[in-house]
């Protein structure tokens, strides 16, 4: 079903605000008569205009737009801190879904087989033998290292895309942003690489969790599982037993921190991640908290934060369109560029597309159309 606008809505807005189909075209910029086909259900605004439409008339995704709801895309947050979700940003990505979706033929035929979670349990017995089993499928121990390489093939393996994006370190309300298309049966993962390496693993873990779980994506529950699952992942039970032992005989927060941190140096994750797991594990076990707290743990955290990603991956920054082009294809073995060069030679789709669904500058896009088509 091709989205349309909810034209009996938009009437309603206008006339709740004394507003005919002219004085909306002025508010958003736009023709008279691209209103009118709008209502006509013969045109579709982009998403930017969509951001407009919406924000003049103070109506929802939801009430502006009429679609086939089996196949809205389902949006799913990694939000910075605690970052408030707004009606704005749930409208911009899904425009980005809705925009991707003529994308999806340019990729691989999907999987088959893909891995799927039953057991959603957040009881600590269960989510532990949930990623042992998850580790054994990777093939690797239950205290081995989670390197970058096993949690992208898994991304490959089950039709998830992923697309290594820049958005700034503090600028954007998501440090990443999971878009799943149901009826295309794909999910495109926005990587923000402008954030420490400690944090990345854990934000790619989470990703996965989403993957493995696509009933719960864009849920509370299931962002509740995807933290708990990258956590318990990124640091099972087996190794939070070893930190445990190793900090609990220290006499101080210094001492216990100090012994944490050679862990999170080892497993390439966040001190926080591994203080956390060893607490739940103290916690399941009856074992006698450290003798350290979330405080002293964050009054250190800014002390021993690494370098971006972005910063080890590029050098100098920002990178190229070749470059940056280059790393998605062979770091994260994503094929959303290859995919996307094949769009715009056949479709000579501009740079406006390109704009759109990275969610970047003009300029930015511009120089990453003109790479992909020369």
């Amino acid at each position: 079903m091709q989205k349309v606008l909810h034209s009996e809505s938009i009437r309603a807005a206008l006339a709740s605000k004394g507003w005919d189909q002219k004085k909306l075209a002025e508010a958003v910029g736009v023709s008279g008569q691209a209103v009118t086909n709008w209502m006509k259900g013969q045109d579709f605004p982009r998403p930017a205009t969509l951001l407009k439409l919406a924000t003049a008339l103070s109506l929802s995704f939801d009430k502006l737009v009429l679609t086939d709801e089996s196949n809205q895309p389902v949006i799913a947050f990694r939000k910075k801190g605690g970052a408030k979700t707004t009606e704005e940003h749930v409208l911009r990505a899904r425009a980005m879904g809705t925009m991707l979706k003529p994308l999806v033929q340019y990729l691989p035929a999907r999987q088959s087989l893909r891995t799927q979670i039953s057991d959603t349990s957040l009881a600590y017995e269960h989510l532990q033998a949930t990623v042992a089993a998850v580790r054994s499928k990777l093939g690797i121990g239950q205290g081995a290292v989670l390197s970058y390489l096993n949690l992208i093939k898994q991304f490959v393996e089950n039709d998830a895309v992923i697309v290594p994006v820049m958005w700034g370190e503090k600028k954007r309300h998501e440090n990443a942003l999971h878009i799943l298309l149901p009826a295309e049966r794909v999910t495109f993962i926005y990587l923000n690489l402008d954030t420490h390496l400690e944090d990345f693993k854990f934000w790619m873990a989470h990703e996965l969790a989403h993957v493995y779980t696509p009933d719960l994506a864009g849920k509370e529950e299931g962002e509740d599982f995807a933290d708990a699952f990258a956590g318990a992942l990124l640091f099972p039970q087996e190794l939070a037993h070893q930190a445990y032992v190793s900090a609990s005989s220290k006499r101080s927060a210094s001492g216990v921190i100090s012994a944490l941190h050679a862990y999170a140096k080892e497993h390439g994750i966040s001190l926080f991640s591994v203080f956390a797991e060893v607490g739940k594990y103290a916690m399941a076990k009856g074992l006698a908290p450290l003798k350290a707290s979330d405080k002293d743990i964050h009054a250190v955290r800014s002390t021993v934060r690494g370098e971006l990603v972005s910063g080890i991956l590029f050098k100098p920054i920002p990178p190229d369109p070749k470059t940056y082009i280059a790393a998605a294809d062979g770091i994260f073995q994503s094929l959303f560029f290859t995919a996307l060069q094949a769009m715009l030679r056949d479709r000579s789709t501009g740079p406006g597309y390109v704009q759109q669904i990275l969610s970047v500058g003009l300029p930015d896009a511009q120089a990453i159309f003109e790479e992909l088509t020369r």
